[in-house]
């Protein structure tokens, strides 16, 4: 976790042709209502090639296969400025 994230917060990144990197306090539950034991562990990868022989978690399978996806946010919304709303 990085020093400027409060402790309770939980931060996901979307990593270059790779995986879901979480960090901080979660529950991961599956489906049916099942729960992975997360103790110990601050943060984690999820697999969102498919690829994964250990799905929900990543293994790395993703260099494998060449997966790519270069996923990015938006930009900001801008606000109208008061002229373009007149």
């Amino acid at each position: 976790m990085s020093e400027n994230q409060p402790q309770n917060e939980v931060k996901i990144t979307v990593r270059p042709n790779g995986p879901f990197r979480v960090e901080g306090a979660v529950t991961l539950v599956d489906a049916q209502g099942g729960q992975w034991d997360l103790t110990g562990k601050p943060a984690f990868s999820l697999c969102r090639c498919g690829a994964s022989a250990n799905k929900p978690f990543c293994d790395g399978a993703h260099n494998k296969i060449g997966f790519q996806a270069n996923d990015t946010a938006p930009p900001p919304a801008v606000p109208p400025t008061a002229t373009e709303n007149s």
